[in-house]
């Protein structure tokens, strides 16, 4: 599909540079949310209609990081899924996290009673050592848009045999990402993938699933479903099935068409054209280019003066962040240009 064609289906106002807070929904899943709402209102056919869509959603979702469905979690939020892995640890596990992480990709490894050791993202690759157990970090940080030097960190990690977690909540949708790359690869999904908040996937490689406790274990992680509402003994599914939540049917309803909609486009494409409007930006502001869809930059009352010209971002960090997707026009990047400058 042309990009030119996929933006038929996004409807945003103009000025929207904010998708690193969260994405902008596409038509078709509004409309199949609104569908489920008009259902619901008048009574529905049945949870398992709206359950078809899981599925489509986890499998959309696999090809979008090169991966198998099988080895597809679904749940509700990236520290969810985090949390897992982090639980099923031994305490006092050795955690090696870049300075600034997300918390979503912090706080559970604290709360598990690891010992967390932080720093810089520059140098995290080269404090992998003997001793570290656990290498946890954003492929691309929240609050600046930096990329992580994903090949230095794997082979150091892979030296030392310590175990991978990446979260690509800010990556995937825009970045290329291979998920079999890492034993664990988690991602909030209603940012660059424009679903619906209460979605996150998580790839979990066979080599490390038994090494995990699916501590969210429900009817919905049975190996039979149908077979699972009631008693002992515990019948789990066999692939990463077992470590899924019980979807929030409606949210999972709309990350379906999102999900197949931004695979039929392409990646690759998106980033191109990502890259491409962000770099202008640095350049019309004097600095270099960085590769990124996420610009982190400091001027004076910058935050005022993008509102005033209507256009949405934010302030992390102590800077201004923007952030431009598929759906970012010229005319987007032109105003925010203007209000900068």
């Amino acid at each position: 599909m042309e990009l030119a064609e996929a933006l038929q289906h996004w409807e945003p106002d103009p000025g929207y540079l904010n998708t690193a807070t969260h994405g902008l929904a596409p038509k078709p899943a509004v409309d199949a949310l609104q569908t489920a709402i008009d259902e619901w209102r008048h009574g529905p056919a049945g949870w398992e209609a709206w359950d078809v869509a899981t599925p489509r959603a986890r499998a959309a979702f696999a090809r979008l990081v090169n991966a198998d469905p099988g080895d597809i979690a679904i749940g509700a939020a990236a520290s969810q899924l985090v949390s897992i892995v982090a639980a099923s640890l031994p305490p006092g596990s050795r955690v090696l996290v870049p300075e600034g992480e997300f918390t979503s990709n912090l706080f559970p490894w604290v709360v598990a009673g690891a010992k967390v050791q932080t720093v810089p993202l520059d140098r995290l690759a080269d404090a992998i050592g003997p001793h570290t157990d656990v290498v946890a970090f954003s492929i691309v940080q929240s609050a600046n848009g930096h990329i992580a030097a994903v090949d230095d960190i794997v082979t150091a990690a892979r030296d030392h045999d310590a175990l991978i977690l990446a979260d690509a909540t800010q990556a995937c949708g825009w970045l290329p990402v291979d998920a079999t790359r890492f034993d664990v690869l988690v991602c909030a999904a209603y940012k660059w993938l424009t679903c619906p908040r209460g979605t996150a996937f998580a790839y979990l490689a066979p080599h490390v699933r038994d090494r995990l406790r699916p501590y969210c274990a429900s009817w919905y992680a049975g190996a039979d479903r149908a077979a699972s509402y009631y008693g002992l003994p515990m019948r789990l599914a066999e692939d990463a099935r077992a470590f899924d939540v019980s979807p929030a049917f409606f949210s999972y309803l709309a990350a379906a068409p999102a999900l197949e909609l931004l695979a039929e486009i392409g990646v690759e494409r998106i980033h191109r054209h990502n890259v491409a409007l962000a770099d202008r930006l640095l350049a019309a502001l004097g600095l270099p280019p960085r590769g990124s869809a996420i610009v982190s930059i400091e001027v004076p009352d910058a935050e005022r003066r993008l509102a005033a010209a209507g256009v949405r971002a934010a302030a992390r960090g102590g800077r201004t962040r923007l952030s431009f997707h598929l759906y970012t026009g010229e005319a987007d990047l032109e105003r925010a240009i203007t209000a900068l400058t």
